[in-house]
């Protein structure tokens, strides 16, 4: 699935072997060119190489148990120019100021803007009606409970548009999961569980159908190829819209 940051992959055919750990690596190549280092290494139960440029520019590798160092060293080395650009990306976001949980406040919920308003204490510290309240006594542990709303909407709003669409086109995972993953809007494991991460449910709901279908699309496909892609559009004509609209406007999604 997409990144919050941006992905990039290629299809290896070696197959996987156990082994989960991280470490850190130089580049190889000319002496002229950038140090590549490796924050984090991820073995997984995948066929492709992932490289993901997280926010704060460190570098997480996600690759097949059995792909060899020399292999990972290689995929970096051609992707420098990518990893950099990529890094300079991040450096131009302008940083999203943190919630401070104070009275005309605004939080999205489903594509939509809704002001917060502190109240008395009330029986439900944060409580949605057209409109957020939240008890001045909760104001403290405002993230906290705007969280926990998040998590109970999104796995409510999220099951809801899974079951449609699977339905509808024959695709059923085993099950639906809500996740706080900062890096990954939704991801497919391989025993057919879909994960979303809570962020997502403010998104405007077609973003997240589009999501819904590509994640149910790696049910039959598993890796980001052209025939992944004809798919997904087969599934969701206006895919890059919405891909476009989360790479743009992903970054406010959040508290």
């Amino acid at each position: 699935m997409e990144q919050l940051s941006t992905l990039f992959q290629r299809g290896l055919i070696n197959p996987p072997l156990t082994a989960d750990f991280s470490f850190s690596i130089y580049n190889r190549g000319m002496l002229s060119e950038p140090i590549i280092e490796i924050n984090k290494l991820v073995r997984a139960k995948r066929r492709t190489i992932a490289l993901i440029v997280e926010r704060d520019g460190s570098l997480t590798v996600r690759a097949p148990r059995r792909v060899t160092i020399q292999d990972i060293e290689q995929f970096i080395h051609e992707k420098t120019d990518w990893i950099l650009r990529s890094r300079e990306k991040i450096k131009a976001i302008v940083e999203i100021p943190k919630k401070q949980y104070v009275d005309g406040e605004h939080f999205l919920f489903l594509g939509q803007d809704h002001e917060l308003r502190l109240v008395p204490p009330q029986r439900t510290a944060l409580q949605f009606d057209g409109g957020f309240t939240l008890s001045t006594s909760a104001r403290e542990r405002g993230e906290q409970a705007f969280i926990k709303w998040y998590k109970t909407q999104a796995l409510t709003v999220f099951t809801e548009r899974v079951k449609h669409y699977a339905a509808l086109h024959g695709l059923m995972p085993k099950q639906v999961k809500v996740n706080s993953a900062k890096t990954r809007w939704g991801s497919c494991s391989a025993d057919g569980t879909i994960n979303f991460t809570w962020r997502l449910v403010m998104a405007p709901l077609d973003v997240i159908d589009y999501v819904v279908l590509h994640e149910l699309a790696h049910l039959k496909i598993k890796n980001h190829s052209p025939r992944f892609w004809k798919l997904v559009e087969s599934l969701c004509p206006d895919f890059k819209r919405h891909r476009k609209w989360l790479r743009e406007h992903g970054e406010k999604l959040t508290l």
